[in-house]
């Protein structure tokens, strides 16, 4: 959605939180094992994340769609 215009302001909360939930941070480990072990490389994350369709990606939050990014990569990779 990047680069893309009409969805208004950018909401900031910064409440100094890392992580709001304990399986945020466990996503977020998942995705620099992954990475580092070169499962996927960081272009394909990124690409992963931007073929969310809009509507999906839009009622998603930040972990979730990292989520949905590394489900998907695993799978067109045939490791899950």
């Amino acid at each position: 959605m990047g680069g893309e215009i009409g969805f208004g302001p950018v909401p900031v909360h910064d409440d100094g939180a890392s992580f709001h939930a304990d399986w945020e941070a466990r996503v977020y480990a998942l995705s620099r094992a992954l990475l580092r072990n070169r499962v996927f490389n960081l272009d394909e994350f990124r690409d992963a994340i931007e073929r969310i369709p809009p509507q999906e990606y839009l009622a998603t939050s930040y972990y979730e769609r990292w989520l949905r990014a590394i489900e998907t990569l695993l799978a067109e990779k045939g490791l899950a």
